[in-house]
């Protein structure tokens, strides 16, 4: 009798029973997926361009689900992002484990250049077809380019919510906008030429546009941040191409900022994230990965208004959900992107630019 209760027990064991489960005891919960983790990477190592205050809740959600992996976030600017990630992957001495970065281009042009390590994430079926390439660069969010305006000084109905209204609410009235419109400055931001590009590639009116922006003398910057402050003080009444994120976010605490997504067509642009191919804890890296790209990660980004790439994650008020899907127009993670850096091109693109601005 023993020996047949022992037979039994191996055979149950070979399929995957344990003893206890074989005498109708519960089965222990599962460890946490960190439990697994080699020994040397219970840290994981990220550099993004997103303001912390923006992933408090991704980060703390992960800490949360993965208590074995300390994570080590650090917020630079896109430029900078990419040169010490490139310093550091020439040095030889591995590098960060997880880059995140705004500037889609650079970031396809580092996965291109053959940085990145190939990595089928279980979370990828949930995500659009857009916001994937070849398993190693990852489109984490889906976020509008927007207007933002100075709710008190502009009135409901001078307020244009497509770029044919705006084009002609500034020919029409020019005296009235001297001075106090915004937008990004294409020549010293990566994200103005990116944006700029997307606009010539969907429309031909963008250099009537430009032109228009010129008349009234656009005052140019380099961070949303910055343009919004400038709304928020009642010196800007308007900034066109604005991060919907960060305007978004700052319109639920300054009742000055109101937001409009544009009706003709809103690009979603997105922080695309990769795990570099000599990231010194891989595995954290991709646990990490997993949890960015996750139902509860996901969400936890669109608590703080940047829409993610799922949309089952999205809030019902994000913007984004209510927008007609035939005016989206996400900007897809893949090839197409390193058109904006090829330098010929790009100068081509600013002194046409220029022109137009000048009014020629």
């Amino acid at each position: 009798m023993r020996s047949r209760v022992a037979a039994v027990i191996l055979l149950l064991a070979a399929v995957g029973f344990t003893p206890a489960q074989a005498q109708g005891e519960l089965a222990p919960e599962p460890e946490r997926k960190s439990a697994a983790i080699p020994a040397g990477e219970a840290v994981v190592v990220v550099r993004g361009t997103t303001d912390e205050a923006e992933v408090v809740d991704l980060l703390a959600g992960f800490r949360r689900a993965h208590p074995g992996v300390t994570v080590s976030y650090t917020k630079m600017n896109s430029s900078r992002l990419y040169d010490s990630f490139v310093e550091e992957a020439v040095a030889g001495k591995g590098t960060a484990d997880i880059v995140w970065s705004s500037a889609m281009d650079l970031q396809i042009k580092l996965v291109n250049d053959g940085y990145a390590a190939r990595y089928v994430s279980p979370e990828a079926p949930a995500l659009p077809n857009w916001a994937v390439w070849r398993n190693e660069a990852y489109g984490i969010t889906a976020e509008p380019i927007a207007i933002a305006y100075n709710k008190a000084l502009l009135a409901p109905e001078r307020v244009p919510h497509s770029r044919a209204d705006l084009i002609r609410t500034l020919t029409e009235r020019p005296e009235a906008w001297k001075g106090k419109v915004a937008a990004y400055d294409p020549e010293r931001s990566g994200v103005g030429s990116l944006i700029l590009a997307q606009d010539i590639a969907l429309t031909r009116r963008t250099w009537d546009l430009v032109a228009a922006l010129g008349q009234v003398g656009v005052k140019l910057y380099t961070t949303t941040e910055t343009m919004l402050d400038r709304i928020s003080a009642g010196e800007t009444l308007l900034a066109y191409g604005v991060f919907g994120a960060y305007a978004l976010e700052r319109a639920r605490q300054d009742p000055m900022i109101g937001v409009v997504l544009p009706s003709d067509y809103t690009l979603l642009v997105s922080r695309i994230a990769f795990v570099p191919k000599d990231a010194r804890h891989p595995a954290a890296a991709r646990l990490f990965l997993d949890y960015m790209l996750s139902l509860e990660g996901q969400s936890r980004l669109a608590a703080r208004s940047l829409t993610p790439a799922r949309p089952d994650a999205r809030r019902a008020d994000d913007p984004v959900t209510a927008a007609a899907a035939a005016a989206l127009r996400p900007v897809s993670v893949g090839p197409e992107l390193l058109a904006n850096l090829d330098q010929i091109r790009r100068a081509r693109m600013l002194r046409q630019w220029r022109r137009a601005m000048e009014g020629r």
